[in-house]
């Protein structure tokens, strides 16, 4: 094995640890959860809790995952690459 040429690590940012990710996650889930209270908020005080706790998941999960959460990792990959002077 060889070892890692610093061309390629410039390029490469290690992955999240746990609380990063965690903090990351709790980042984008909170807003998007309160904004979506305050959007539905006259549509959603009709339905029961279980209800409308399944009707905010199932919004706030793709949109945090396939919307909001890429933008978040490429911005933590240029804050670290930035930090890091490469």
């Amino acid at each position: 094995m060889h070892a890692p040429t610093k061309k390629a690590d410039r390029g490469t940012v290690a992955p999240p640890s746990k609380h990063q990710l965690a903090l990351m996650i709790w980042m984008v889930v909170f807003p998007t959860l309160t904004i979506l209270n305050l959007s539905l908020a006259g549509w959603l005080h009709t339905m029961g809790t279980v209800t409308r706790t399944l009707v905010l998941a199932t919004l706030a999960v793709p949109i945090v995952i396939y919307g909001l959460m890429p933008h978040l990792q490429r911005a933590r990959q240029r804050w670290l690459m930035r930090s890091r002077g490469g």
